[in-house]
Protein backbone atom coordinates (compact mmCIF):
# COMPACT_ATOMS: atom_id res chain seq x y z
CA UNK A 1 0.00 0.00 0.00
CA UNK A 2 1.49 3.31 -0.95
CA UNK A 3 2.28 5.76 1.35
CA UNK A 4 -0.63 8.37 1.85
CA UNK A 5 1.46 12.28 3.04
CA UNK A 6 -0.77 13.62 5.80
CA UNK A 7 -2.77 16.91 5.49
CA UNK A 8 -0.38 19.00 7.16
CA UNK A 9 2.57 18.52 4.54
CA UNK A 10 0.74 21.19 2.97
CA UNK A 11 0.58 25.00 3.82
CA UNK A 12 -2.68 25.71 2.45
CA UNK A 13 -4.26 23.10 5.07
CA UNK A 14 -2.30 24.23 7.75
CA UNK A 15 -3.44 27.87 7.94
CA UNK A 16 -6.80 26.21 6.61
CA UNK A 17 -6.53 24.40 9.79
CA UNK A 18 -5.55 27.18 12.16
CA UNK A 19 -8.25 29.35 10.92
CA UNK A 20 -10.84 26.86 11.88
CA UNK A 21 -9.55 26.24 15.29
CA UNK A 22 -9.15 29.98 16.16
CA UNK A 23 -12.56 30.80 14.84
CA UNK A 24 -14.14 27.61 16.29
CA UNK A 25 -13.03 28.57 19.80
CA UNK A 26 -13.72 31.82 19.34
CA UNK A 27 -17.42 30.93 18.36
CA UNK A 28 -17.42 28.87 21.18
CA UNK A 29 -16.39 31.19 23.52
CA UNK A 30 -18.99 33.60 22.60
CA UNK A 31 -21.92 30.86 22.37
CA UNK A 32 -21.43 29.46 25.51
CA UNK A 33 -21.79 33.38 27.16
CA UNK A 34 -24.40 34.04 25.06
CA UNK A 35 -26.67 31.13 26.01
CA UNK A 36 -25.46 31.47 29.63
CA UNK A 37 -26.64 35.34 29.60
CA UNK A 38 -30.03 35.20 27.71
CA UNK A 39 -30.99 32.67 30.19
CA UNK A 40 -29.97 34.17 33.56
CA UNK A 41 -31.17 38.17 32.06
CA UNK A 42 -34.71 35.85 31.32
CA UNK A 43 -34.64 34.19 34.54
CA UNK A 44 -34.52 37.19 36.52
CA UNK A 45 -38.30 37.97 35.87
CA UNK A 46 -39.39 34.93 34.07
CA UNK A 47 -39.83 30.96 35.84
CA UNK A 48 -37.76 28.10 34.15
CA UNK A 49 -40.06 27.49 31.46
CA UNK A 50 -40.71 30.69 30.08
CA UNK A 51 -36.88 31.58 30.42
CA UNK A 52 -36.16 28.04 28.36
CA UNK A 53 -38.68 29.68 25.86
CA UNK A 54 -35.76 32.67 25.62
CA UNK A 55 -33.33 30.54 24.74
CA UNK A 56 -35.02 28.72 21.86
CA UNK A 57 -35.19 32.00 20.17
CA UNK A 58 -31.69 32.51 19.87
CA UNK A 59 -31.61 29.35 18.07
CA UNK A 60 -34.36 30.72 16.05
CA UNK A 61 -32.73 34.00 15.16
CA UNK A 62 -29.69 32.30 14.03
CA UNK A 63 -31.39 29.96 11.84
CA UNK A 64 -33.42 32.31 9.94
CA UNK A 65 -30.64 34.36 8.35
CA UNK A 66 -29.10 30.62 7.07
CA UNK A 67 -32.57 29.93 5.81
CA UNK A 68 -33.24 32.76 3.87
CA UNK A 69 -29.63 33.06 2.47
CA UNK A 70 -29.14 29.52 1.55
CA UNK A 71 -29.25 29.50 -2.39
CA UNK A 72 -27.30 32.71 -2.76
CA UNK A 73 -24.62 31.35 -0.05
CA UNK A 74 -23.86 28.37 -2.33
CA UNK A 75 -23.83 29.76 -5.44
CA UNK A 76 -21.50 32.41 -4.28
CA UNK A 77 -19.04 29.92 -3.07
CA UNK A 78 -18.92 28.44 -6.71
CA UNK A 79 -18.85 31.44 -8.35
CA UNK A 80 -16.53 33.86 -5.70
CA UNK A 81 -13.26 32.88 -4.51
CA UNK A 82 -14.03 30.99 -1.42
CA UNK A 83 -11.13 32.50 0.06
CA UNK A 84 -12.55 35.75 0.22
CA UNK A 85 -16.16 34.43 1.30
CA UNK A 86 -14.59 33.22 4.31
CA UNK A 87 -12.42 36.09 5.31
CA UNK A 88 -15.49 38.33 5.34
CA UNK A 89 -17.48 35.87 7.39
CA UNK A 90 -14.91 35.64 9.76
CA UNK A 91 -14.65 39.40 9.28
CA UNK A 92 -17.95 39.78 10.41
CA UNK A 93 -17.99 37.66 13.73
CA UNK A 94 -15.08 39.93 14.82
CA UNK A 95 -17.11 42.58 15.04
CA UNK A 96 -19.86 40.90 16.22
CA UNK A 97 -17.27 40.09 19.31
CA UNK A 98 -16.10 43.70 19.51
CA UNK A 99 -19.52 44.50 19.66
CA UNK A 100 -20.55 41.92 22.49
CA UNK A 101 -17.33 43.45 24.71
CA UNK A 102 -18.33 46.96 24.60
CA UNK A 103 -22.01 45.88 25.64
CA UNK A 104 -20.39 43.75 28.63
CA UNK A 105 -18.14 46.85 29.37
CA UNK A 106 -20.76 49.15 29.50
CA UNK A 107 -23.41 47.20 31.12
CA UNK A 108 -25.59 47.59 28.16
CA UNK A 109 -26.28 44.16 27.81
CA UNK A 110 -29.87 43.11 26.96
CA UNK A 111 -32.07 40.35 25.64
CA UNK A 112 -32.52 42.27 22.31
CA UNK A 113 -28.68 43.23 21.59
CA UNK A 114 -28.40 39.62 22.17
CA UNK A 115 -30.88 38.67 19.53
CA UNK A 116 -29.58 40.85 17.46
CA UNK A 117 -25.85 39.85 17.85
CA UNK A 118 -26.95 36.27 17.03
CA UNK A 119 -29.02 36.89 13.93
CA UNK A 120 -25.13 38.11 12.73
CA UNK A 121 -23.74 35.26 13.80
CA UNK A 122 -26.30 33.41 11.90
CA UNK A 123 -25.22 35.13 8.36
CA UNK A 124 -21.91 35.12 9.03
CA UNK A 125 -22.26 31.26 9.55
CA UNK A 126 -24.71 30.88 6.41
CA UNK A 127 -21.30 32.44 3.74
CA UNK A 128 -18.45 30.53 5.92
CA UNK A 129 -19.94 27.11 5.96
CA UNK A 130 -20.35 26.26 2.11
CA UNK A 131 -17.17 28.61 1.43
CA UNK A 132 -15.26 26.80 4.07
CA UNK A 133 -16.72 23.48 3.33
CA UNK A 134 -15.81 24.23 -0.43
CA UNK A 135 -12.50 25.24 0.04
CA UNK A 136 -10.82 22.36 2.21
CA UNK A 137 -11.05 19.56 -0.97
CA UNK A 138 -9.49 22.21 -3.12
CA UNK A 139 -6.08 22.27 -0.28
CA UNK A 140 -5.11 18.70 -0.63
CA UNK A 141 -5.16 15.73 -3.19
CA UNK A 142 -8.29 13.72 -2.82
CA UNK A 143 -7.29 10.07 -2.42
CA UNK A 144 -6.22 11.88 1.94
CA UNK A 145 -9.38 13.80 1.66
CA UNK A 146 -11.16 11.46 4.22
CA UNK A 147 -7.92 12.25 6.72
CA UNK A 148 -8.39 15.91 6.10
CA UNK A 149 -11.84 16.13 7.10
CA UNK A 150 -10.96 13.84 10.21
CA UNK A 151 -8.09 16.32 10.71
CA UNK A 152 -10.49 19.45 9.63
CA UNK A 153 -12.63 17.94 12.43
CA UNK A 154 -10.51 17.72 15.50
CA UNK A 155 -9.86 21.53 15.11
CA UNK A 156 -13.56 22.22 15.27
CA UNK A 157 -13.61 19.94 17.91
CA UNK A 158 -11.10 20.70 19.75
CA UNK A 159 -11.91 24.60 19.66
CA UNK A 160 -15.64 23.08 20.94
CA UNK A 161 -13.70 21.79 23.70
CA UNK A 162 -11.70 24.93 24.66
CA UNK A 163 -13.85 27.86 23.36
CA UNK A 164 -16.81 26.81 26.57
CA UNK A 165 -13.89 26.41 28.72
CA UNK A 166 -12.63 29.12 28.23
CA UNK A 167 -15.77 31.43 27.54
CA UNK A 168 -17.29 30.06 31.19
CA UNK A 169 -14.00 31.03 33.26
CA UNK A 170 -13.34 34.33 31.40
CA UNK A 171 -17.25 35.14 32.11
CA UNK A 172 -16.77 34.10 35.72
CA UNK A 173 -13.94 36.29 36.08
CA UNK A 174 -15.50 39.40 34.27
CA UNK A 175 -18.28 39.78 31.64
CA UNK A 176 -16.14 41.67 28.21
CA UNK A 177 -13.04 38.86 29.20
CA UNK A 178 -14.83 36.16 26.36
CA UNK A 179 -15.58 38.50 23.98
CA UNK A 180 -12.63 40.23 24.33
CA UNK A 181 -10.79 37.31 23.59
CA UNK A 182 -13.13 36.08 21.05
CA UNK A 183 -12.52 39.11 19.08
CA UNK A 184 -8.51 38.01 19.29
CA UNK A 185 -9.23 34.95 18.30
CA UNK A 186 -10.91 36.20 15.16
CA UNK A 187 -7.69 38.34 14.19
CA UNK A 188 -5.83 35.20 14.15
CA UNK A 189 -8.03 33.38 12.13
CA UNK A 190 -8.40 36.13 10.01
CA UNK A 191 -5.45 35.83 9.03
CA UNK A 192 -5.02 32.63 8.85
CA UNK A 193 -7.02 32.86 5.90
CA UNK A 194 -5.43 35.51 4.13
CA UNK A 195 -2.00 33.05 3.94
CA UNK A 196 -3.96 30.81 1.90
CA UNK A 197 -2.62 31.31 -1.49
CA UNK A 198 -4.96 31.23 -5.33
CA UNK A 199 -6.12 27.59 -5.49
CA UNK A 200 -7.15 25.48 -8.71
CA UNK A 201 -11.49 24.72 -8.79
CA UNK A 202 -13.64 23.48 -11.12
CA UNK A 203 -15.84 26.75 -13.02
CA UNK A 204 -19.36 26.68 -12.76
CA UNK A 205 -21.64 25.58 -16.28
CA UNK A 206 -22.07 28.85 -18.03
CA UNK A 207 -24.86 28.14 -19.62
CA UNK A 208 -27.47 28.37 -16.62
CA UNK A 209 -28.52 31.97 -15.66
CA UNK A 210 -27.72 32.32 -11.75
CA UNK A 211 -31.17 31.72 -10.30
CA UNK A 212 -31.00 28.17 -11.96
CA UNK A 213 -26.95 28.00 -11.09
CA UNK A 214 -28.48 28.23 -7.08
CA UNK A 215 -31.53 25.57 -7.54
CA UNK A 216 -29.11 23.19 -9.77
CA UNK A 217 -27.66 22.67 -6.15
CA UNK A 218 -30.68 21.14 -4.81
CA UNK A 219 -31.43 19.21 -7.25
CA UNK A 220 -28.12 17.71 -6.99
CA UNK A 221 -29.36 16.51 -3.62
CA UNK A 222 -32.39 15.24 -4.58
CA UNK A 223 -31.54 13.38 -7.12
CA UNK A 224 -28.72 11.62 -4.84
CA UNK A 225 -30.40 9.45 -2.40
CA UNK A 226 -27.24 8.84 -0.76
CA UNK A 227 -26.76 12.37 -0.10
CA UNK A 228 -30.26 12.97 0.70
CA UNK A 229 -30.13 10.17 3.20
CA UNK A 230 -27.34 10.90 4.83
CA UNK A 231 -27.86 14.93 5.31
CA UNK A 232 -31.58 14.29 6.34
CA UNK A 233 -30.70 11.68 8.88
CA UNK A 234 -28.80 14.12 10.48
CA UNK A 235 -30.91 17.15 10.41
CA UNK A 236 -34.24 14.92 12.38
CA UNK A 237 -32.20 12.96 14.75
CA UNK A 238 -30.26 16.06 15.71
CA UNK A 239 -32.99 18.40 15.43
CA UNK A 240 -35.31 15.99 17.90
CA UNK A 241 -32.03 15.26 19.99
CA UNK A 242 -30.55 18.41 21.07
CA UNK A 243 -29.89 18.40 24.63
CA UNK A 244 -27.45 20.99 24.34
CA UNK A 245 -29.77 24.09 24.11
CA UNK A 246 -30.84 22.78 27.21
CA UNK A 247 -27.37 22.98 28.65
CA UNK A 248 -28.30 26.15 30.68
CA UNK A 249 -31.11 24.97 31.99
CA UNK A 250 -29.13 22.11 33.47
CA UNK A 251 -26.02 23.78 34.62
CA UNK A 252 -28.28 26.05 36.79
CA UNK A 253 -31.19 24.19 37.95
CA UNK A 254 -30.72 21.04 37.38
CA UNK A 255 -27.11 19.89 38.18
CA UNK A 256 -26.34 23.54 40.00
CA UNK A 257 -23.28 23.45 38.42
CA UNK A 258 -23.14 27.26 37.65
CA UNK A 259 -21.04 29.10 34.62
CA UNK A 260 -18.09 26.86 35.33
CA UNK A 261 -19.89 23.64 35.22
CA UNK A 262 -21.68 24.91 32.03
CA UNK A 263 -18.39 25.25 30.61
CA UNK A 264 -17.49 21.65 31.53
CA UNK A 265 -21.35 20.11 30.12
CA UNK A 266 -20.61 22.22 26.94
CA UNK A 267 -16.73 21.04 26.14
CA UNK A 268 -17.77 17.39 27.19
CA UNK A 269 -19.25 16.63 23.88
CA UNK A 270 -16.52 17.94 21.91
CA UNK A 271 -14.38 15.64 24.00
CA UNK A 272 -16.09 12.76 22.54
CA UNK A 273 -15.98 14.08 19.34
CA UNK A 274 -12.21 14.80 19.49
CA UNK A 275 -10.80 11.73 20.38
CA UNK A 276 -13.12 9.81 17.74
CA UNK A 277 -11.87 12.27 14.62
CA UNK A 278 -8.60 11.80 15.73
CA UNK A 279 -9.28 8.01 15.29
CA UNK A 280 -10.21 8.45 11.74
CA UNK A 281 -7.24 10.82 11.11
CA UNK A 282 -5.34 7.83 11.64
CA UNK A 283 -7.47 5.06 11.03
CA UNK A 284 -9.85 6.04 7.69
CA UNK A 285 -13.05 3.75 8.00
CA UNK A 286 -12.85 1.67 5.16
CA UNK A 287 -15.90 -0.75 5.38
CA UNK A 288 -19.49 -0.78 5.95
CA UNK A 289 -19.59 2.99 6.69
CA UNK A 290 -23.25 3.49 5.64
CA UNK A 291 -24.78 0.90 8.57
CA UNK A 292 -22.51 1.97 11.21
CA UNK A 293 -23.55 5.63 10.59
CA UNK A 294 -26.66 4.27 11.54
CA UNK A 295 -25.59 3.11 14.53
CA UNK A 296 -23.76 5.59 15.74
CA UNK A 297 -26.89 7.79 15.21
CA UNK A 298 -28.65 5.05 17.60
CA UNK A 299 -25.77 5.28 20.43
CA UNK A 300 -26.49 9.46 20.17
CA UNK A 301 -30.32 8.90 21.00
CA UNK A 302 -28.95 6.86 23.87
CA UNK A 303 -26.87 8.72 25.30
CA UNK A 304 -29.21 11.65 25.02
CA UNK A 305 -31.88 9.71 27.11
CA UNK A 306 -29.32 8.83 29.88
CA UNK A 307 -28.03 12.39 30.28
CA UNK A 308 -31.71 13.65 30.62
CA UNK A 309 -32.01 11.16 33.45
CA UNK A 310 -29.10 12.25 35.33
CA UNK A 311 -28.65 14.19 37.87
CA UNK A 312 -25.62 13.15 38.80
CA UNK A 313 -22.34 16.08 37.04
CA UNK A 314 -19.54 12.87 36.40
CA UNK A 315 -22.47 11.00 34.53
CA UNK A 316 -23.98 13.68 32.78
CA UNK A 317 -20.45 14.38 31.31
CA UNK A 318 -20.26 10.73 30.80
CA UNK A 319 -23.31 10.66 28.61
CA UNK A 320 -22.47 14.03 26.98
CA UNK A 321 -18.93 12.59 25.46
CA UNK A 322 -20.29 9.65 25.02
CA UNK A 323 -23.40 11.43 22.40
CA UNK A 324 -20.49 13.98 21.03
CA UNK A 325 -18.29 10.88 20.11
CA UNK A 326 -21.40 9.55 17.84
CA UNK A 327 -22.50 12.55 16.60
CA UNK A 328 -18.70 13.00 15.54
CA UNK A 329 -18.74 9.38 13.51
CA UNK A 330 -21.93 10.20 11.93
CA UNK A 331 -20.44 13.60 10.75
CA UNK A 332 -17.28 12.36 9.69
CA UNK A 333 -19.30 9.77 7.24
CA UNK A 334 -21.35 12.38 6.30
CA UNK A 335 -19.44 15.04 5.22
CA UNK A 336 -16.96 12.14 3.44
CA UNK A 337 -19.94 11.08 1.07
CA UNK A 338 -20.58 15.01 0.17
CA UNK A 339 -17.42 15.98 0.00
CA UNK A 340 -16.42 12.75 -2.13
CA UNK A 341 -19.52 12.24 -4.70
CA UNK A 342 -19.93 16.00 -4.91
CA UNK A 343 -18.66 17.58 -7.95
CA UNK A 344 -16.26 20.29 -7.44
CA UNK A 345 -17.75 22.67 -9.39
CA UNK A 346 -21.30 22.11 -7.04
CA UNK A 347 -19.47 21.69 -3.69
CA UNK A 348 -20.48 25.24 -2.51
CA UNK A 349 -23.84 24.66 -3.56
CA UNK A 350 -24.22 21.23 -2.00
CA UNK A 351 -22.68 22.31 1.12
CA UNK A 352 -25.05 24.91 1.20
CA UNK A 353 -27.60 22.85 1.66
CA UNK A 354 -25.80 20.73 3.76
CA UNK A 355 -25.05 23.85 6.08
CA UNK A 356 -28.55 24.55 5.92
CA UNK A 357 -29.83 20.80 7.60
CA UNK A 358 -26.85 20.81 10.00
CA UNK A 359 -28.20 24.42 11.38
CA UNK A 360 -31.60 23.20 10.84
CA UNK A 361 -30.63 20.58 13.14
CA UNK A 362 -28.57 22.52 15.44
CA UNK A 363 -29.84 26.38 15.26
CA UNK A 364 -33.49 25.13 14.86
CA UNK A 365 -33.40 22.01 16.95
CA UNK A 366 -32.40 24.59 20.02
CA UNK A 367 -35.36 27.04 18.87
CA UNK A 368 -37.21 23.16 19.28
CA UNK A 369 -35.67 22.11 22.23
CA UNK A 370 -36.33 25.43 24.18
CA UNK A 371 -40.16 25.64 22.32
CA UNK A 372 -41.29 21.98 23.90
CA UNK A 373 -39.12 22.39 27.07
CA UNK A 374 -41.42 25.30 27.83
CA UNK A 375 -44.56 22.93 27.47
CA UNK A 376 -43.24 19.98 29.34
CA UNK A 377 -40.26 21.05 30.95
CA UNK A 378 -37.16 21.27 29.80
CA UNK A 379 -35.72 17.58 31.55
CA UNK A 380 -38.60 15.72 29.43
CA UNK A 381 -37.87 17.86 26.57
CA UNK A 382 -34.15 16.32 26.31
CA UNK A 383 -36.03 12.40 27.47
CA UNK A 384 -38.13 12.97 24.46
CA UNK A 385 -35.84 14.03 21.88
CA UNK A 386 -33.73 11.15 22.70
CA UNK A 387 -36.36 8.53 21.49
CA UNK A 388 -37.07 11.34 18.99
CA UNK A 389 -33.81 10.45 17.26
CA UNK A 390 -34.00 6.18 17.95
CA UNK A 391 -37.21 6.98 15.62
CA UNK A 392 -35.66 8.53 12.82
CA UNK A 393 -32.62 5.75 12.87
CA UNK A 394 -35.37 3.27 12.38
CA UNK A 395 -37.42 4.94 9.74
CA UNK A 396 -34.28 5.94 7.82
CA UNK A 397 -32.41 2.50 7.65
CA UNK A 398 -36.09 1.85 5.65
CA UNK A 399 -36.42 4.62 3.61
CA UNK A 400 -32.79 5.22 2.38
CA UNK A 401 -31.63 1.54 1.68
CA UNK A 402 -28.95 3.56 0.37
CA UNK A 403 -27.39 4.02 3.55
CA UNK A 404 -27.19 0.81 4.96
CA UNK A 405 -25.71 -0.55 1.43
CA UNK A 406 -22.63 1.98 1.40
CA UNK A 407 -20.06 -0.52 2.01
CA UNK A 408 -16.86 2.10 1.04
CA UNK A 409 -15.89 5.83 0.15
CA UNK A 410 -15.29 4.43 -3.18
CA UNK A 411 -17.28 6.81 -5.90
CA UNK A 412 -18.99 4.62 -8.40
CA UNK A 413 -17.74 5.47 -12.08
CA UNK A 414 -20.48 6.81 -13.60
CA UNK A 415 -19.91 10.06 -10.71
CA UNK A 416 -16.97 12.17 -11.80
CA UNK A 417 -16.19 14.50 -8.97
CA UNK A 418 -13.59 16.36 -10.64
CA UNK A 419 -16.32 17.98 -13.35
Amino acid sequence: MSFLPPPFRYAAFRYFWLARLTATIGQMAMVIVIGWQVYDIARETMGLKEAALRLGIIGLVQFVPLFLLTLVTGWAADRVDRRWIARAAVALELGCAAALAWFAASGTTTLNVLYAIAALLGVARAFAGPALGALAPNLVPREILPRAIAMSSIAWQAGSIAGPAIGGYLYAWSPQAPYVASTILFAISLAGLMMIAPVERSSMAARLNPWAQMVEGLRYVRRNRLVLGAISLDLFAVLLGGATAMLPVFARDVLDAGPEGLGHLRAAPAVGATLTAAFFAFRPLKSNVGLKMLLAVAAFGVATIAFGLSRNMGFSLFCLAILGSADMFSVYVRQSLIQLYTPDSMRGRVGAVSSLFISASNELGEAESGFIGALIGPVASVIAGGFGALLVVVTWTFWFPELRRAKTFDVPADIDPEA
